[in-house]
Parts: C-alpha cells; structure tokens; sequence
C-alpha cells in the first residue's frame, strides 16, 4: 500500500469534571467525550527518500518534529524500523487550539493510516498504547465514539451511542491556553461538579434531554471569568433552541445540542451573521456503528 487517504475526527466533551491535581502536576479527570462529525484531511504516501515529510495548509503550523503528526509517524517507523520514507499532507479543517482535539485527532490518523500502509499489524489496543506517548487525548482520538475517560483521560470505557442530534460549533476569535486554564483552576473553590455518571446513565437510557441537562464543564470556572463572551454564546444557543450548551474541553469552543435541525439552522444563521463568534460551524454526532472504517 502506497497511499492511505484518512479522516480525523473532532470532539466534543459532552461532560468534564476534574476530580485532583497529582503530585506530577498532572490533573486526573472524569469527562464524557464525544466525536463530532468535523474532520481534518490527511494523506499518507511512501516515498523512497528516508524520513518524514509533513505540508499543511496554514502556514502558521510547523511541519517538523513539533507537529504531533511528524511524532506519530516517528514513533511507529522507529519502533518497526521502516527504511521507507513518508510524505505526510496534512488539511486542517478542525479549528486550531479550540478544545476540540483536531492534534491528538491529527496524531491518532497518521498512526492508524502508518499501521496500515506499512502493514505493522498492530491492534487498535496496541496504538492506543502508544498513543498516550503522544498525547493524554490520542487513545480516545483512535478508539472515538461516546467514552467514559478517567486518569489523565487514556483510562477509556466506551458508552452506548450518544442519540442522534445535531451540534452547532462557535468559536470566538480568543485563544485559550490550556496550560493557563488548568494553572488557575482550584479545585478547593470549586463548590460545582458535572454529574458525570447521571449523563452516563442519561445516555444509556437514550435519553437525549436529561443527557443535555446534564452537560457540565469545571473549566468554565476558569474559562469565562476571564472571557465572559464564552458565557454569552452559551446562552445565545439555548435562547435559540438548543437542549444545552457547553465550553468543549478547555476552550473556548461552545458548542449546543440541538433535537430539531430546522432550529439548529435557524440558530446557525444567526450567530453566523453575528459578532459572538469568528468560525461557526453546524453538524451532528458520529457514533462509530458500522462506519469503523471511516477514516
């Protein structure tokens, strides 16, 4: 195989609660993710000249060993010692540093394309073993669908399917530093956690509304004290029709969950045509079902 063409999905946390900061400095969290029908462009090709080549279309993203796609590739051609060459084209479309894992999602389809363009024979355990190296979000990114994540977020249960619904995306034109939101969250002032396992079980019941309801983020506490215009497209979405709107991950991505698609479109075009929000995307939750091989 000389040629792998893949998509790399989006997600959105449905639920987000962090439960301790460890003595490493990393924080252990509970959160619901969940993969969004948005998706990065990725083109895999082996070339004869040894090493790993990466294009992308904003100029702006480096395309040498801090790209987390030139990691990806390393990691699996080093280990299995693969003497070919690999040029990888990289499209983004996911927004960029939004709380969205288009990265680890970035990283997660470079390792499942590389797997099986050179044919390393690896499980989808084995990478997602690997993946963590990567990135704590890069497991979830190659397993996708609806998941419990614990740990530092590699600790994966999935869940039944997220009902079907369709998801209106925001991002105001702010740039959120994920560093910055964790450094200033403490958790002995946080006095209001996400009922992550009432969401779970909203999900496995089905039940759409009572999963909307429930949507929680801990980092809001962080994130919109200090960019308040998060909260007021959180609100503009639920004025307008949505079942429940939330900050995804760290931010500063909103995002609304919308039953009815006509009220999600009529929502869509308004927030389109206002200045809440630079990049305002409409699309709908991809449960992974029979499509596995949609990459």
């Amino acid at each position: 195989m000389r040629e792998v063409r893949l998509k790399a999905m989006a997600k959105i946390n449905l639920g987000l609660d962090v439960v301790r900061k460890r003595e490493d400095g990393y924080h252990e969290v509970r959160m619901i993710m969940q993969t969004i029908r948005m998706y990065d462009q990725i083109r895999l090709r082996a070339v004869s000249e040894a090493g790993i080549k990466v294009r992308t279309n904003l100029s702006y993203l480096p395309c040498n060993e801090d790209n987390l796609v030139h990691k990806a590739a390393k990691l699996l051609m080093e280990e299995f010692e693969v003497r070919e060459g690999l040029s990888i084209e990289l499209k983004k479309y996911i927004p960029v540093a939004a709380g969205m894992a288009g990265g680890s999602s970035d990283a997660a389809a470079v390792m499942v394309g590389v797997n099986r363009m050179f044919g390393l024979g690896l499980t989808k355990a084995q990478l997602m073993e690997r993946g963590v190296k990567i990135g704590a979000d890069v497991p979830y990114c190659i397993m996708r669908g609806t998941v419990l994540a614990e740990g530092i977020g590699e600790i994966l249960t999935p869940l039944p399917p997220m009902p079907k619904c369709h998801v209106l995306i925001a991002k105001p034109g702010i740039h959120v530093s994920t560093k910055f939101v964790y450094g200033g969250l403490h958790l002995d002032e946080v006095t209001v956690h996400p009922d992550i396992d009432g969401q779970a079980a909203a999900i496995k019941a089905g039940d759409l509304n009572e999963a909307a309801r429930l949507m929680g983020n801990v980092l809001e506490s962080v994130t919109v004290s200090t960019y308040p215009v998060i909260d007021e497209i959180k609100e503009f979405m639920v004025q307008h029709g949505a079942l429940g709107a939330m900050m995804s991950g760290s931010g500063p991505t909103v995002f609304g969950l919308f039953e009815d698609e006509r009220t999600a479109k009529r929502a869509y075009e308004k927030l389109r045509r206002g200045k809440l929000a630079k990049q305002v995307f409409l699309t709908s939750i991809f449960n992974i079902g029979g499509n596995t091989n949609e990459r």
